[in-house]
């Protein structure tokens, strides 16, 4: 009897302790940074990281792809690239949401997809990070309203900033549905290429689209003016600052203070005057049909 009880504690045991896919991912993911960055405290050439990075994110790739299995979703492929774009801290494109991206251009609509074991994990790094600027909440709710989010999980070298948040009618068995406006920039001021961008978690997947938002978004004369009034100020200070041989140090901060007003005076007035503007109907519909067809409506 010892040794039968033995052999079924062994057993527990044996499959309590055993490490999921995504345990196995994140291991390897892990061990190829390492793996690249002992390469690069090495003086490694070039080729060498390049060689060294590639062949981990196909392996990466691999990995993820028989997590996930094939994408069904309207309009886009059944299968992705990796959406991490480096494995060296040192590079653009490096600390990006683990999962696979479905696009049939690189224009056009795409798709990031992964599960939700994967994203808390990656929220919680981002939650215990050292710089204080770049943290996320650990809950997937609360980072998916955040620009902060779509900026690390699928960009890489610009920032997505907000116009408006749709008020989408969440899809049938769906957890989470949020849809947002906005753009990518490095600067402040008007984004006219802009962008549709739904989350949707349902049980355990997580996907993010990402469309060009059609039709475009339209102009408004009177946002136009108030980031141009901004504009004029700020670029007074400026030629103060130029002038001052770069010393005058309280034109440069009244410069970007100006700036930064009129930016967020300019996307309060898109946020307001938008949903009345004739092009926002469809605006809407692209997003809850992004919605829908993620939720496999």
């Amino acid at each position: 009897m010892r040794l039968v009880w033995t052999l079924l504690f062994g057993l527990a045991s044996s499959v309590a302790f055993a490490s999921s896919p995504e345990d196995d991912y994140i291991a390897a993911r892990d061990k190829a940074i390492s793996d690249i960055a002992a390469l690069e405290s090495s003086n490694a050439e070039a080729e060498t990281l390049d060689a060294a990075n590639t062949k981990a994110l196909a392996d990466l790739e691999g990995r993820l792809s028989a997590i996930l299995g094939p994408l069904a979703v309207e309009g886009f492929p059944a299968t992705g690239k990796i959406n991490l774009e480096s494995l060296s801290p040192s590079d653009i494109g490096f600390g990006m949401l683990d999962g696979l991206r479905y696009a049939r251009s690189d224009e056009g609509p795409s798709i990031v997809a992964t599960t939700r074991g994967l994203t808390e994990r990656w929220l919680q790094s981002k939650a215990d990070g050292d710089d204080e600027s770049l943290r996320l909440p650990a809950g997937i709710g609360e980072a998916l309203k955040l620009d902060g989010f779509y900026t690390q999980a699928i960009g890489s070298d610009a920032a997505f900033v907000k116009t408006l948040d749709f008020a989408l009618k969440k899809p049938e068995g769906a957890d989470i549905a949020i849809a947002r406006l906005g753009g990518w920039t490095q600067d402040v001021g008007p984004i006219y290429d802009q962008q549709v961008v739904v989350a949707v978690v349902k049980g355990d997947r997580v996907r993010i689209a990402e469309a060009p938002a059609t039709p475009p978004v339209p102009k408004i004369a009177a946002c136009e003016a108030l980031w141009s009034a901004a504009d004029a100020t700020a670029q007074k200070f400026q030629e103060t600052y130029q002038g001052s041989d770069l010393k005058d140090q309280q034109a440069y901060d009244s410069a970007n203070a100006a700036w930064e007003k009129g930016d967020a005076d300019y996307r309060a007035c898109m946020g307001e005057r938008l949903p009345g503007d004739p092009a926002f109907p469809a605006l809407l519909a692209e997003a809850q049909a992004l919605a829908d067809h993620m939720a496999g409506k």
